[in-house]
């Protein structure tokens, strides 16, 4: 039996709760969902993270993190369909495309997040990395998506709908919420700035009200109820035998213990995370 073709599909900033608001039927064909937790708060180095191998853990009291990272990696073996793989088999690069190049795979990224850009380090042993056009278009991702009988695929999906700004392909930009200094991480990333101190007082409060942000909630979960219909299109794309990992690279914080977003917090919520797996037969 050959190989299977690999996807890793990153729901990107999707909180575990976010997920189970939705009530996903489609990804629930996948397996049963759990709560796991990011090793990174933010997207870069949890996309880094995962492609070491490393997916989102469970957090497991009395273990040792050793047994734990060779218990983890021995999934690989039902997820490529292959003998023998363990965290060694990944040396000396300890990058998951490298070591698929090395089975076979033709191996290909499509993302949402300019952070990830082609031009940035995660893309090593990619035959194909492409920052999308559109930052909330997963469909676009499947149209694009190609498979060989020559050789098994691996495809990383960074999927940005249930990023801020949580929107649908088809809604009107003009239309998406903005908050300062959240929409465009670099054209903003000085704006809250003033004398060296961070925005406080009156503009903190106009930027964290609690109904605004419960609003942006409710649109992270429609997102994920819509990307479930759009997973059924992904089934229906993919050849048999085909296995499909979906998480997401970290959660998102709206307006918990007076937090918002993700990146330098520390916060259950920026961390717990769904992960769901299972083969299309």
């Amino acid at each position: 039996m050959g190989l299977n073709n690999y996807i890793l599909v990153v729901f990107d900033s999707c909180r575990f709760d976010s997920w189970a608001a939705a009530e996903p039927r489609n990804l629930a064909q996948l397996g049963e969902v759990e709560r796991r937790w990011s090793y990174a708060s933010w997207t870069s180095p949890s996309h880094y993270n995962l492609l070491i191998g490393l997916m989102p853990h469970l957090s497991p009291p009395q273990v040792y993190a050793s047994d734990y990272y060779k218990r983890d990696f021995v999934k690989y073996c039902e997820r490529l369909g292959a003998d023998g793989i363990e965290f060694k088999s990944l040396l000396p690069n300890l990058y998951l495309p490298s070591f698929l190049k090395k089975l076979g795979y033709r191996t290909h990224a499509m993302v949402s997040l300019p952070v990830l850009n082609p031009a940035t380090v995660l893309n090593c042993d990619f035959d194909s990395f492409e920052l999308m056009p559109r930052h909330n278009d997963m469909e676009a991702m499947i149209d694009r998506m190609d498979f060989s009988d020559d050789a098994p695929s691996f495809y990383l999906l960074n999927v940005g709908e249930t990023h801020y700004p949580y929107a649908l392909p088809d809604e009107d930009p003009e239309e998406w919420p903005k908050i300062s200094g959240v929409h465009g991480v670099f054209r903003h990333l000085d704006d809250q700035v003033v004398g060296g101190q961070l925005i406080g007082g009156d503009d903190a409060r106009k930027i964290f009200d609690q109904q605004k942000l419960d609003r942006l909630r409710a649109r992270q979960v429609e997102t994920v109820r819509y990307l479930d219909r759009v997973v059924a299109r992904l089934y229906d794309a993919v050849p048999r035998d085909t296995y499909i990992t979906v998480t997401a690279d970290h959660g998102e914080l709206f307006g918990e213990d007076g937090y918002f977003g993700h990146g330098p917090v520390h916060h259950d919520k920026v961390y717990e995370v769904p992960f769901v797996e299972g083969k299309i037969r």
